[in-house]
């Protein structure tokens, strides 16, 4: 079915489902002659993996082992398709024989029976948040591009169940469970979570992406701009319903004069326009926000239908995040890895030799 590749000169294709035997990815355009191995996969894997425990988290133990099938010789990358496969270690898809004919509110259930009149009840099958596995594996690849030129990408929750981060402390990420700025938020966001989770009911948040050291120059006029792509990449994952760029929707609340950028010789003296500007970026750090909804799968009684349309009521049991964050936050960052890797292809031509990097503008052939 279509809409399973995303990108052009650097494109990745996920493929399986929760409850298959496997998931996996294929990443094309990937240079030449690039240093990869399965553990630079892994270390992004890991922070994604669920079964790690904490209030937010599912009790599904998934070991997420990549493996390389293909596109890499002598740990290097050879220029053709890298494809990588993970395997599913403990699905228990006989949790869902109960309620297989039943579509699950704010699940993909009854829209992919709509649109292919078969779907795969088993956690949701090819809509589950289990794809995403991939897409992070494929997100590490790219940040072995983004590397070359020293592009950081950075995510982090700023807001969960209604708590919002009072600081950004980049060095805090890593020192809690939620990927928060602020570790006395994150106590806070937890707390609030463990509660939300005995009443049987989930809560969502927001979650900020960052890329530091990005190239001037990268988006196309008019249909592929960066920030339509950046808002493309963020909104495939499932539980994003919105996305802002820069300042976003607090733009609508102010003055021309109170929201644009001042440009000095020294570069530019604010950053409302997130990096972004008619579609190109301006040098500046690119700043994204998510807005992650509650996980749809709660304990809580609902309406519903069955698939011969009678109504029904539901309680979703088993083993199921309450919120997508924290395990969403290397996704959206692989997503955003995905887009500037892609935008710096389409727009430079990396060449990586043993002692150093050749980089050659695609339009008019001139050595960077």
């Amino acid at each position: 079915m279509p809409g399973n590749t995303f990108g052009k000169a650097f494109s990745v294709t996920t493929w399986g489902e929760s409850h298959g035997p496997a998931l996996g990815a294929v990443i094309d355009g990937c240079p030449p002659r690039l240093s990869l191995n399965e553990q630079m996969i892994q270390e992004a894997l890991d922070k994604r993996r669920p079964g790690k425990g904490g209030a937010t988290e599912t009790a599904r133990k998934e070991p997420d082992k990549v493996q390389i099938l293909s596109g890499i010789f002598e740990g290097k990358t050879t220029g053709t398709p890298i494809s990588l496969l993970i395997w599913n270690k403990d699905a228990k898809s006989r949790s869902y024989d109960d309620i297989k004919d039943i579509f699950r509110p704010g699940h993909g259930d009854y829209t992919y029976f709509k649109r292919f009149g078969i779907r795969d009840y088993r956690g949701g099958g090819r809509s589950s948040g289990r794809e995403t596995a991939a897409r992070v594996a494929a997100g590490a690849i790219a940040q072995r591009v983004l590397d070359l030129l020293d592009i950081k990408v950075i995510a982090y929750t700023i807001s969960l169940a209604g708590i919002d981060a009072k600081k950004k402390n980049l060095e805090e990420i890593d020192e809690n469970r939620l990927f928060c700025p602020d570790n006395e938020a994150a106590k806070r966001m937890e707390e609030k979570a463990l509660e939300m989770r005995k009443k049987g009911d989930s809560v969502g948040g927001i979650v900020e992406v960052v890329v530091q050291n990005a190239p001037s120059g990268l988006g196309d006029p008019v249909f592929d701009k960066l920030d339509a792509d950046i808002a493309k990449a963020l909104m495939s994952v499932g539980a994003v319903k919105a996305v802002e760029i820069g300042s976003g929707l607090k733009a609508a609340y102010t003055t021309g004069s109170e929201n644009n950028d001042p440009i000095t010789p020294e570069g530019f003296s604010s950053n409302n326009a997130g990096g972004i500007l008619a579609g190109i970026s301006n040098g500046e750090s690119i700043i994204a926000r998510a807005a992650v909804k509650p996980i749809p799968s709660i304990s809580i009684e609902q309406d519903t239908i069955d698939t011969l349309g009678n109504p029904r009521k539901i309680k979703v049991s088993g083993r199921h995040d309450i919120s997508a964050i924290p395990r969403i936050v290397p996704v959206l960052k692989a997503m955003m890895q995905l887009v500037i890797a892609d935008h710096l292809l389409r727009r430079f031509q990396l060449e990586i030799t043993n002692n150093s990097l050749l980089i050659k503008d695609r339009q008019d052939g001139r050595i960077v």
